[in-house]
Formats: C-alpha cells, sequence, structure tokens
C-alpha cells in the first residue's frame, strides 16, 4: 500500500491537536517507576516509541490521585506536586520527536491492597471485595467522594502544568465506574440505584476536571461500555452511558474496554493473549463509535498491522491501540512509514510483559530484550568499524537473536544447527495448539537473518575442529541443554521427559502422572497435551501453587483447559522415586512438609526438572580461546564490550548464552545475546 495512502498513517484532529498517525500505546504500567515517580527508565521507555513514530503515548496504566489508592502496579503518583518537573522532561523529549503525550488518571478502589504505602483503608462503593487483589474495602463515604472529586481537579491541574496534551480519566475496573455497575454498587443513597445515580460520582469528577483545566486541555476517558457478565454493566447500559457522557460537550474522546477484571480469567477474557482470537470486541468499539458520535480509542489484542489498518479503515475507530505490540518493536510506525512493514517484530501474544505485571514485577517483552532497558540497550544495531567473523552454534531463539545482532552490527556470520530446522525448545513449545505464535520469533528472525546475509548451516552437527577450522573472531554456543530428569531418591531412568511428550517421540500413557518441579510452561502443557490425548492426567508440584514461574493470564488458560479436561492438580507434593510394578509404575510421592508417604499407580512418569547444558563443546574450545570463557560482568552490567584476555594465545572470545549457561527461559536467552554481541 503506498504510504499516503495507508489508513494507518493518516493524521487526526482531536479539536486543536494534531496527531500525526492513528497509532497510540494505551495507558499501562510497566512498573519502572521510583517512588512513584516517572525517571529515567520510564522517560527512555516512552521516548524510544516517540523516536519510533508513534502519534500518541498514553503514560501511566494508571497514575493515582489520592493516597488510599496504593500503587499496586508500580503506578506514578499524580498526587505528590514533585511528579510535574519529571513528567515535563518526559512530555518536552517526546515532544521533540512528534509524539503527543497524555496520562491516565484514577482512583484505583478496590483494586489494590491496604497493606502497602500509608496502610489507608482501600474504597468502593458497596464493601464487596475484589477476588484478584482480596482485600475487603469500606464503601465510600460522602467525605471520601468530595475529597477525591478535589483530588482528581488538581491531579489534573499537576499535568497541565508538566505540558501534558491531555489527561484519560479511568472508569475500568476502578472506583469510578466501580459506581456504575451493578455488581458492585448496592448503595441505597444518591450514588445508587438509577443510572443517573451511579453516574453521579464520575460526572461530579469530570465537572472539577474541566472546571480545574479549562475549556482547551483535552479530556477523555477509558472505560468500560459492557461488562460481559451477568451481574454487571449491560451493554445496553453501557451504550446509554456513552451516549449521556457525549451529550455533557465535556469530553474529548472515549477509550472503550469490554468485560471485567476481578478474576484471572476475567481479565484474560478483557485483555486476550495468544490462542485467543484477534481483536474480538473491535465491532463493539465500532458500535459505540457510532452510538456516541464521539472520537473513539480501543485496544485489545490488535497485535499486527493488518488488522490495525482495517479497524481504521472500516471506520471502527479513530485511533488504534498496539499496545503490546509497541512492547514487541517500538518503531512500528517509523517502519511503515519507511515501507519496512515485513521488518516490524511481531508481538506473538506470550503477554510475559503483562503477566509480570500483575505479579509486581516489570514489563519486559518476551523477544525483546531492549525494552524498557534503552538506556543500555538498543533497540537499533549500530554497525561496527571493524568487521569480523562470528561463530553461532545452534539456532534456538538464542543462537538466533546472537546471530542477528552480529548480523546488525556488519559481521560475516556463520549459523550451525545440528537440526534440519530453526527454533530449539521453541519448536517443543507450539506444538500445543494455542501457542503457535510463539514461532513467530523465530519467523522474523530467519527473515532478519536472510537480509543480513548470515551463512544458516542446518542438519550440520559441528565439533571442536570444524570451528576451529573457521578461524573466527567470537564463537558464541547457543547450544541449550538437555531435559534434566534426575533429583529422585531412585527410578529416574523410568520416567520420561516433558520434551519426550511434547515432541511425540514418547505417546502419551493411559495413566499420567506430571511431576512439576520447574513451575513453568513446559509441564503444564505436555500435562494439557497428554490429557488432550486422552490420558488421565495428575499434576504433581512442590510448590504452595502451581506453575509460580507463570502470571495469572497465562495460568488461566492451562486452568481452563484442565478443568474441562479433569486434570487433577497436587500441590505441596513431591515425586520422591519411581519402581516398576508389573507393566505399571508407582509414583512414591511426599510432602516437604511431613514425614507421610502415599504412592500412585500410572503407566506413566513424566518429569520436568529444567534442563543440564552439555558441556563438552564448550570445554573442547576452552582451551583455544582469549578469555577461557570467561565473562566480565561488570563489564556486561555497564553495557561495555568484553575484553578479557586470560589465555593471549586464544584465537577467539568464547561465550555461552541461555540453557548452554543454565535452565532459563526465552527472554533470558535473547537477552544474553543482545548484549554480549551488541558491542562486538
Amino acid at each position: 500500500m503506498s504510504l499516503h495512502r495507508d489508513p494507518l498513517l493518516q493524521p487526526f484532529q482531536l479539536r486543536h491537536l494534531t496527531l500525526r498517525n492513528r497509532l497510540i500505546s494505551t495507558a499501562h504500567e510497566p512498573s519502572y517507576a521510583e517512588g512513584g515517580m516517572p525517571t529515567d527508565r520510564y522517560r527512555l521507555y516512552h521516548v524510544e516509541k516517540a523516536r519510533g513514530g508513534i502519534a500518541l503515548t498514553m503514560t501511566a496504566g494508571s497514575a493515582v490521585v489520592s493516597p488510599d489508592s496504593p500503587a499496586t502496579f508500580g503506578n506514578l503518583l499524580a498526587y505528590k506536586d514533585e511528579i510535574v518537573p519529571w513528567m515535563a522532561r518526559l512530555v518536552d523529549e517526546c515532544h521533540a520527536h512528534g509524539t503527543a503525550v497524555m496520562i491516565q488518571l484514577t482512583h484505583l478502589g478496590r483494586r489494590t491492597g491496604y497493606a502497602s504505602g500509608d496502610w489507608l483503608p482501600i474504597l468502593a462503593a458497596s464493601p464487596i471485595r475484589e477476588a484478584a487483589h482480596r482485600s475487603f474495602p469500606k464503601a465510600a463515604e460522602r467525605w471520601d467522594i468530595e475529597r477525591i472529586v478535589a483530588d482528581f481537579a488538581t491531579a489534573a491541574q499537576r499535568m497541565q502544568a508538566a505540558g501534558l496534551d491531555g489527561i484519560e480519566i479511568e472508569a475500568y475496573g476502578h472506583l469510578l465506574d466501580n459506581f456504575w455497575s451493578p455488581a458492585t454498587n448496592r448503595r441505597t443513597d444518591e450514588y445508587g440505584g438509577s443510572l443517573d445515580n451511579r453516574l453521579r460520582f464520575f460526572r461530579r469528577v469530570l465537572d472539577a476536571v474541566r472546571a480545574a483545566v479549562g475549556p482547551d486541555f483535552i479530556v477523555g476517558t477509558r472505560l468500560v461500555a459492557d461488562e460481559a457478565w451477568d451481574i454487571g454493566l449491560s451493554r445496553a447500559e453501557g451504550l446509554e452511558i456513552t451516549r449521556r457522557l457525549a451529550a455533557t460537550g465535556k469530553l474529548d474522546f472515549l477509550n472503550v474496554i469490554r468485560g471485567h477484571l476481578d478474576t484471572d480469567a476475567a481479565l484474560t477474557d478483557t485483555i486476550p493473549i495468544q490462542g485467543m482470537p484477534s481483536a474480538p470486541h473491535l465491532d463493539f468499539a465500532g458500535e459505540v463509535r457510532a452510538v456516541s458520535g464521539m472520537p473513539v480509542f480501543h485496544a485489545a489484542r490488535i497485535q499486527d498491522v493488518p488488522t490495525a489498518r482495517h479497524a481504521i479503515a472500516a471506520g471502527k475507530l479513530d485511533m488504534v491501540g498496539m499496545t503490546r505490540a509497541h512492547i514487541a518493536d517500538p518503531h512500528i510506525a517509523r517502519k511503515l512509514m519507511e515501507g519496512r512493514e515485513a521488518d516490524i517484530r511481531p508481538c506473538v501474544g506470550a503477554t510475559y510483559c503483562l503477566d509480570r505485571i500483575y505479579e509486581g514485577r516489570d514489563a519486559l517483552c518476551i523477544h525483546n530484550a531492549a525494552t524498557g532497558r534503552e538506556a543500555s540497550m538498543p533497540h537499533v544495531i549500530a554497525r561496527s568499524a571493524t568487521p569480523r567473523h562470528v561463530v553461532v552454534v545452534g539456532a534456538g531463539p538464542g543462537g538466533l537473536e546472537a546471530a542477528r545482532v552480529a548480523g546488525e552490527r556488519g559481521h560475516r556470520v556463520s549459523l550451525f544447527e545440528a537440526t534440519d530446522k530453526p527454533g530449539g525448545q521453541l519448536l517443543l513449545a507450539a506444538r500445543l495448539p494455542r501457542r503457535r505464535e510463539l514461532a513467530g520469533i523465530i519467523d522474523w528472525r530467519m527473515q532478519r537473518l536472510a537480509s543480513l546475509g548470515v551463512r544458516c548451516h542446518f542438519g550440520r552437527y559441528v565439533e571442536a575442529a570444524d570451528i576451529l577450522a573457521a578461524a573466527p573472531d567470537i564463537v558464541v554456543l547457543a547450544t541449550g541443554g538437555m531435559p534434566n530428569t534426575e533429583g529422585l531418591e531412585r527410578g529416574a531412568e523410568l520416567a520420561v521427559s516433558s520434551w519426550d511428550i511434547l515432541s511425540g517421540q514418547v505417546a502419551p500413557g493411559e495413566r499420567v502422572l506430571v511431576f512439576d518441579d520447574h513451575a513453568g510452561h513446559p509441564a503444564l502443557e505436555a500435562a494439557e497435551f497428554a490429557a488432550e490425548a486422552g490420558s488421565t492426567v495428575e499434576i504433581v508440584t512442590p510448590e504452595r501453587f502451581f506453575a509460580v514461574e507463570m502470571g495469572g493470564m497465562n495460568h488461566h488458560l492451562y486452568a481452563k483447559a484442565f478443568h474441562r479436561l479433569g486434570v487433577r492438580v497436587s500441590i505441596s507434593t513431591r515425586l520422591l522415586a519411581v519402581r516398576r510394578e508389573g507393566n505399571a509404575l508407582c509414583a512414591v510421592l511426599g510432602s516437604d512438609h511431613g514425614p507421610e508417604r502415599v504412592e500412585r499407580h500410572v503407566d506413566q512418569v513424566v518429569v520436568e526438572h529444567g534442563t543440564l547444558p552439555d558441556l563438552s563443546l564448550y570445554e573442547a574450545l576452552l582451551p583455544h580461546s582469549l578469555n577461557l570463557g570467561e565473562v566480565d560482568y561488570t563489564a556486561l552490567l555497564a553495557g561495555a564490550p568484553q575484553s578479557v584476555v586470560r589465555n593471549p594465545d586464544g584465537h577467539f572470545r568464547l561465550l555461552r548464552i541461555g540453557d548452554a549457561v543454565s535452565s532459563r527461559n526465552v527472554h533470558a536467552a535473547i537477552y544474553d545475546a543482545l548484549r554480549l554481541l551488541k558491542d562486538c
């Protein structure tokens, strides 16, 4: 499509503000703040998207306006005056790249916990607990409402003083829309009952904000217009709310959400992940646009450019949110403008980013290790002034990233893989049908390697002599690991691994016990794979709950499948031993919490205990290397090149990454590759 005709690249006029294209990053809290302030890491994250050409970046998710709204997601503290200079610097730097900046303001209500911050009671319309955050709220009193209305107004003034282009008032799973929903509002006063009464609090906030910032500052709302819940806000009421808010003349845009957030299951339906439908709420957002007559923004698994382009071209949206997609690649707009759509790093829907946020950690992309690390990790790799020969062994995600980064540096790169195709362990992960999008991690890198002229050799098992003969300057071992089924008192040889099940090398048995001593995806994938094949499956884990390394959004789809398939889950239980009894196996189970032992008679025991690296090639190459395998951690953590020389007679620098070092995850392998090769 020619650039001047691409719907995504057309400007949009939002009152006095001209947005240069139709792409936005909607509000989310990456948990990069320090002390509730948008310091360097937070600022650089948004500036990178501005550098990448996005029209509007919406900060915070959300910035809290009152101290009795504890920052459960690392939220910005909009009730503190000291936020103004921090936000002003962020805004100035984004504006310098042509990007508008807004902020989402909220009171979290019951969507937080009392046991942090100032330890104040949390609030809700009525004293109804939210399952996800578990605290028991008090019903907001009139003096609370008066106080919070004023807090919204003063927070908006701070953002106006910082030079932001506008604000977005949050009414989506938080305090304000808590008053809208019949599921959470049981009040009998002037804030409960009729729709007018339930809207009263929001209208008071809107009136106070508009009075505080004047008529020329942009004010919008991110609102739930249908909770998709039999006891919640209905579609009909939600559409009526949009009509009534439009009629006030005090809002400039609606950012539409469909669903509710009070459980992991509900949250995942609202913000779908891989294996779920793409853009499931887009048509509904288009209906809101038609009914309200207002500019409409929307984001919910719009992860690819064709879907986003359709949303604009079909008139369903005015601005399209590609939020997780910009975590994967903050330069989407720039690449579109340069005619490089094929170079866009895809969002694969793994939702590693949001799962980390909801577990109280910082947002990271599963396969872009530069996101959130802009101070030290580049999104655009600089070319080296000194071309070298780089040999990479292993074509899993880490090896492919190493080859890509070295290729972007302008080096001559040779990649060797023992099997006949790239992917490594990701090929196993992607065998579960709903996780097949993970293949995009491999496909994008293979496309980049082809563009960079990297020489890929598949079905080629290399030994030390082969590498020495190639006379490389740098050798990267990305050979991964092999399943570790050890750790039992006895009988480990009778068990199979999750790899065996997922690869199809071993057929699932009729009765299967899966011992998950890893707490990530592999055991759960193997269990689901076996259960779908008709096996009776029990998962046993020594953890307090299963899959502690996995966030709630990915957890939900496993739990949903296990519920449907009748998979049994036993926590606080450890597999101690396996012995053969006739044609069956006897699994001996115990617990760290007591001496009791129980036995399960099954046909198959699957052990997931991570991987162990094969050190043979590494040890054979060590004496020929300059650094004897050593990594200078001080330089690594400072983002500086590796320069260790322990063997002056060596011929090359030897580096190991990913599971070739120790059992870790995809992101770790890709991060290893980026930070070790970016300055090579």
